[in-house]
């Protein structure tokens, strides 16, 4: 085929070897390109995630409350549980607190055993530590139970190891009772 007639074939049918000519081009573009999509398919699913949460966190901002009244009310309540602890050095301070319940109650403490805790080397570390304190207290059924409310509703965090009520004198019935208490409350050094 001389380069006459390529020229007239090329011409009379220029839309089928422009096709021909383009689906090379294609194929080999994929061929050569073909070890890149997995890559170009990783980063854009990287990149949708980080959109994706970046306009959640748009959408989050713009809603009440924001994210400063957020944080403000987390400071506020952070603040609260930190009034509520007691300090574990400060012993006369924490008596203080059982005293307070004996004259609100009417209940009579005997004194407060504070038991000196063994740290444990294996626990873990943690910001808040238990304070353990055994009391006992002498009156009647309803006195002890406004003991056991208000310890349970009071100022600092109270978890109850252990509550026992007996009756002073056996021979009187609805008389003074003893009840003997094992707590803890949260604290923190």
């Amino acid at each position: 085929m001389s380069n006459e007639e390529l020229v007239a074939f090329l011409r009379k049918n220029v839309i089928p070897v422009v096709c021909v000519v383009v689906s090379i081009a294609i194929g080999a573009t994929l061929y050569y390109r073909s070890d890149v999509l997995p890559d170009a398919e990783k980063v854009l699913a990287q990149r949708t995630q980080q959109g994706e949460l970046l306009a959640a966190n748009i959408e989050d901002a713009n809603q009440p409350p924001s994210l400063k009244e957020q944080h403000a009310a987390i400071v506020a309540s952070n603040e609260a549980i930190n009034n509520r602890l007691v300090r574990v050095g400060q012993l006369a301070e924490n008596l203080q607190y059982f005293y307070q319940l004996e004259s609100a109650t009417g209940a009579k403490l005997t004194p407060v055993q504070i038991p000196v805790p063994v740290p444990d080397k294996k626990a873990p570390k943690t910001f808040y530590t238990p304070v353990g304190f055994t009391l006992s207290a002498q009156g009647d059924y309803a006195q002890l139970i406004d003991v056991l409310r208000r310890l349970e509703d009071g100022e600092h965090y109270c978890r109850v190891l252990t509550c026992n009520f007996r009756p002073v004198a056996t021979d009187i019935r609805g008389g003074p009772m003893l009840m003997t208490i094992s707590l803890q409350l949260l604290g923190t050094q």
